[in-house]
């Protein structure tokens, strides 16, 4: 039973039927010629006893409820061995009744509560020795038989309405919990997008405790797009949100290729961590990084010209600024609101390095520099003074992947004044091959016969 179904009140309504179809069996076995004065006064007992059952199941404390109920079973079925020995075990009654007590305990307590109260109805039948002597009569009155069978049929057909009901309620609840359930995982994955994923893991797994603060040696990564401030005062509000819209997914995309982590978003700024979740060394966070800076540089050409086609004629160009070093990561904040983010020198430092690149730059730290150097080509800039550092840093620009360039060198970019140009032969279809190389030639052709003043 479920717990609003299995309520001692609620058990009381099926004890007073079988009270009740005990009493009715006893009333049919009485002879009025010669009456025996004991069937009488045990039917007044179990019309007595259904009364106190009930009142002290209305006013009995919670705490005491369930012991209550348990004595209640062990009395109910006392009572009806006691009633089946004064009317001398006819068969029909005590078939019926002896099934009611299997039915009953096994349903509602299971293999222990039937070991109990076929204990106490055995009790029920030596006690009521005491009192009367049954003449162990295997008798078959109809009148004797018919009372039980009409207790005993009622008793099961009240059962099956309640356990028919019951399992409608259980089918509206399932439902409904489904429901539940399917908003539930809805809200979830919607929160889901709001929290960084270490966040996110850790309370969905229950270690929520886990988010303290901690050292972590990690790969800070900062990113923002030149000049947005002015590019939005002339923009308007609803071309502007699609923008930056765009730009944060395709960005965002390529974050969770490389495998970072999205500390936060800054209006059109960007703070991703590596080393904070999934890290397999300092060395490979810091190349995941770093690729993942190139391809952004890399898709940045290919929204300038769709955002040209869009009417936009000042090309966006972002900058980043990249640090490897120990931050404190962990939850910050009040009991009210928690933020979870790396704080520390590192931290600010690469946040200054990007506010120092040129548009289109990658500059990062000598720290970095170390752990990608045989793999990523940087050019050494020397020494720049940042805000919050009291001695010159030591920066590199971030050139490309060292297979990218010589021979193997699929992708290139050229600007002079009147020229631009951003070819990415691995993107180029094999039909749009020689279209591309006619091009290049027209142009080559038409510049070589130009006489420039």
């Amino acid at each position: 039973m479920t717990s609003s179904d299995s309520t001692p009140l609620f058990q009381y309504y099926f004890r007073a039927l079988i009270c009740f179809a005990a009493a009715g069996t006893l009333a049919a076995d009485i002879e009025w010629s010669n009456i025996n004065i004991v069937q009488p006064i045990f039917i007044v007992v179990l019309l007595a006893y259904t009364y106190v059952a009930f009142y002290l199941t209305k006013h009995i404390s919670s705490e005491h409820l369930l012991k209550l109920s348990k004595i209640l079973a062990w009395t109910d079925a006392g009572l009806i061995g006691a009633s089946l020995s004064l009317i001398d075990f006819s068969i029909l009654p005590c078939i019926l009744f002896l099934t009611m007590i299997q039915f009953n305990a096994l349903l509602n307590g299971g293999v222990r509560k039937w070991g109990e109260d076929n204990a106490a109805f055995v009790v029920g039948i030596l006690g009521s020795f005491v009192i009367y002597e049954p003449q162990w009569v295997l008798s078959g009155r109809l009148e004797i038989s018919a009372a039980s069978l009409i207790g005993v049929i009622t008793y099961f057909c009240a059962y099956a309405l309640f356990t028919h009901a019951r399992m409608n309620k259980l089918n509206l609840e399932a439902k409904r919990l489904e429901q539940e359930q399917q908003l539930h995982k809805m809200r979830t994955y919607k929160l889901s997008r709001y929290l960084p994923p270490p966040v996110w893991k850790a309370i969905n797994e229950g270690r929520d405790k886990s988010l303290q603060t901690e050292r972590k040696r990690l790969t800070v990564f900062f990113s923002d797009i030149k000049d947005f401030s002015e590019l939005a005062e002339e923009m308007e509000a609803e071309a502007l949100t699609e923008l930056l819209n765009t730009y944060l997914t395709e960005m965002t995309k390529i974050v969770h290729q490389y495998g970072g982590t999205i500390d936060k978003f800054m209006g059109d700024g960007i703070m991703v961590l590596f080393g904070d979740s999934n890290s397999k060394g300092v060395k490979h966070d810091a190349l995941r990084c770093l690729s993942m800076s190139l391809a952004m540089r890399k898709r940045m050409k290919a929204l300038q010209q769709h955002w040209h086609h869009q009417g936009i004629k000042r090309p966006l160009q972002i900058r980043m600024g990249i640090n490897t070093g120990y931050c404190t990561v962990g939850t910050f904040g009040t009991s009210n609101h928690l933020d979870y983010t790396a704080l520390g020198a590192h931290v600010n430092l690469a946040s200054r390095l990007e506010s120092a690149a040129e548009p289109g730059e990658i500059l990062v730290s000598h720290e970095t520099w170390g752990l990608v150097k045989d793999t990523i080509m940087c050019r050494d800039k020397g020494n720049i003074l940042v805000k919050g550092f009291s001695h010159p840093i030591k920066v590199y620009q971030v050139v490309d992947l060292r297979k990218n360039l010589g021979a193997n060198q699929t992708y290139f970019e050229k600007n002079f004044d009147g020229f631009t140009m951003y070819l990415d032969i691995e993107k180029i279809r094999n039909y749009d091959k020689e279209q591309v190389l006619q091009t290049l030639a027209e142009i080559s052709e038409r510049l070589r016969d130009k006489i420039i003043p």
